[in-house]
């Protein structure tokens, strides 16, 4: 068990069997220790504690880390995943975006990645501008663009409002926004807050875009709710999952009552709405919520999934993670309990994206390349710090830590091992690999995740998937297939060699019986037939001396032999049969009274 996995020790009360350790997992494990003495018990808790939260980032797993790699190798695991290059898929840059150095060294935005995108009609002053407008100074930036149609996603924070506030460089920044689109003369707004929640911003001096003071927008408010209410109904749901032989009543009302559900439709709506948006009517959406690194990265990267087939990929989805989570700024440190900090902070929100794409796939079982193996360990890893690409809360804080010279790389593990992700129903060709997929968010589509959520209850059955049974059985027949293919091989040897034989063969038309060497002794018994024993006919070659005897189709080894000698009745019909049969000094006649 890795230390970062830890989420927390309770030592419970001692017993004539010792003292009891209960340790939960960020993996949903759940550890129960019994120690025989009260001291070690205190000194394991203690340790366990310490070990779970260190107070500094140089204390985490990835730092001390050591697979048995060259440096040269580590170096290149960083460089497996390129995001410039799936900017370039997607057409960019081009005469309507271009990449912007505005925000090298972070200087803008402390949490926003350095490379970004931004209309070619945006000027550094209008993007200074907007982003003093929004909150972090996360001004609206792109994040994917649509070859097709040029509709686009972009996000940012909420605005700094408040009640009357406006700022003209934020709204130039819509309106570039717009004009890079055109086929479209408005564009989405999506907060993904709750109303209320917004409202209640304003009064902060923060708050929503005002449809007066933008041109052509349209407003959405989605309402998905916040990090504590989503913390809170997690809680909840893990404690139905651990019930011991729970009724269904009491299973079905413990899963209602915490929401969790409701809340994956939610984010899965969200995705939808701008999808639809892009794909459907050719708009270009703007997403955000409060600071943007939380239900903006869901729903951006959500709505990416339902939209390109390259996400549903092994490294699509790779680098999604890494474009929409890593890069810009999702909070993980904060968000997963990397260390020592405010409870407050945590929140599943990484978790529920990674279960977007899971009942996603639950509808659409050949539109993914990976399987749900591949997606549990990753969540794995997010919590284990064993790796890099998950340490700090943005880019700065990776930069500053060092992580790309002193820890290893994720990504590039999963793709050594990339056969044990593979989904053995994946068609690249499927209909449902093609373009937009539209999933049904009816509550009857939605499933519990037993698999991630209760996959160490040793209880659980079937034990292993249909999906593991199917890739067992394509490995079986790919082996097969193999075989058969070396099989057929060796046989038209065979019969190459086989043709060349018979062309050097001389036929004898003598009524002799040839064998084996050149000695022709009597046969006796059954031993002295060993090597082949047949009767000459006219259409039977003459075996030439040291080779084998050949059977000719006129020979028939039949089934009706001597149960108790275990000699097979040899029949050869040839014109000189009846006479051989006759005499009693012929070869066939010796035969057949052995």
């Amino acid at each position: 068990m890795k230390p970062g996995l830890v989420c927390s020790v309770e030592k419970q009360a001692a017993t004539a069997s010792g003292c009891s350790l209960l340790i939960h997992c960020k993996n949903f494990q759940v550890l129960h220790f019994v120690v025989p003495r009260e001291r070690e018990c205190h000194d394991v808790h203690l340790s366990l504690q310490r070990l779970s939260q260190p107070e500094r980032c140089e204390e985490l797993y990835c730092f001390s880390y050591k697979p048995n790699v060259d440096e040269e190798e580590r170096r290149q695991e960083w460089d497996f995943l390129d995001l410039k290059a799936d900017y370039s898929r997607m057409g960019l840059p081009n005469s309507l975006w271009k990449r912007s150095p505005v925000n090298q060294h972070f200087k803008v935005s402390d949490t926003y990645p350095a490379d970004l995108f931004v209309p070619q009609s945006a000027t550094p002053p209008v993007i200074v501008g907007s982003s003093k407008f929004r909150s972090r100074g996360r001004f609206p930036t792109l994040v994917y663009y649509s070859k097709e149609n040029h509709a686009t996603i972009c996000r940012s924070s909420q605005p700094l409002s408040g009640f009357s506030a406006r700022c003209l460089e934020d709204e130039q920044m819509l309106e570039a926004i717009l004009r890079s689109n055109p086929r479209s003369d408005f564009m989405y707004v999506v907060d993904t807050r709750p109303k209320l929640n917004a409202i209640a911003n304003r009064a902060a001096g923060k708050g929503y875009e005002n449809e007066d003071n933008y041109s052509n927008i349209k407003f959405q408010f989605i309402g998905i709710e916040n990090i504590h209410v989503m913390r809170n109904s997690q809680q909840k749901m893990l404690e139905v999952c651990e019930l011991r032989s729970p009724s269904m009543s009491n299973f079905l009302e413990g899963l209602e009552s915490s929401g969790w559900l409701k809340h994956i439709k939610a984010v899965l709506d969200a995705g939808i709405f701008i999808a639809k948006a892009v794909a459907e009517e050719g708009v270009s959406v703007l997403v955000h919520c409060s600071d943007g690194w939380d239900r903006t990265a869901q729903v951006c990267s959500v709505a990416c999934v339902l939209l390109d087939p390259h996400y549903r990929t092994l490294t699509g989805l790779m680098v999604l993670i890494e474009k929409d989570w890593v890069s810009f700024g999702h909070k993980f440190s904060h968000r997963c309990n990397h260390l020592v900090g405010d409870p407050k902070e945590v929140s599943p929100v990484i978790d529920q994206f990674l279960e977007c794409v899971w009942q996603l796939m639950e509808q659409f079982p050949c539109a993914f390349e990976f399987n749900a193996r591949f997606l549990i360990t990753i969540h794995s890893h997010v919590y284990s710090c064993q790796y890099g690409n998950f340490i700090g809360n943005n880019q700065r804080e990776r930069v500053e830590l060092g992580l790309r010279e002193r820890t290893h790389s994720l990504w590039s593990y999963l793709w050594k091992n990339k056969t044990d992700y593979i989904n053995p129903l994946y068609r690249p060709d499927h209909s449902q690999t093609q373009g937009l997929l539209r999933p049904s968010t009816a509550p009857y589509c939605f499933k519990s995740w037993r698999g991630l959520y209760n996959r160490f209850d040793q209880g659980m059955h079937p034990r292993q998937s249909v999906e593991d049974y199917l890739s067992a059985i394509q490995e079986e027949t790919q082996q097969l297939e193999e075989q058969l293919a070396s099989h057929k091989q060796k046989i038209a040897q065979l019969e190459q060699e086989g043709s060349g034989v018979q062309e050097a063969v001389v036929f004898d038309k003598s009524p002799t019986a040839w064998a084996l060497g050149s000695d022709l002794g009597l046969a006796n018994t059954p031993q002295d037939y060993t090597g082949g024993f047949v009767t000459s006919s006219p259409c039977q070659p003459k075996a030439p001396d040291g080779s084998l005897v050949l059977l000719t189709q006129d020979c028939n080894l039949s089934n009706g032999s001597d149960q108790e000698s275990g000699i097979a009745d040899v029949s050869c019909h040839s014109p000189l049969s009846e006479d051989s049969a006759r005499d009693p000094d012929s070869d066939e006649a010796a035969y057949s009274a052995a």
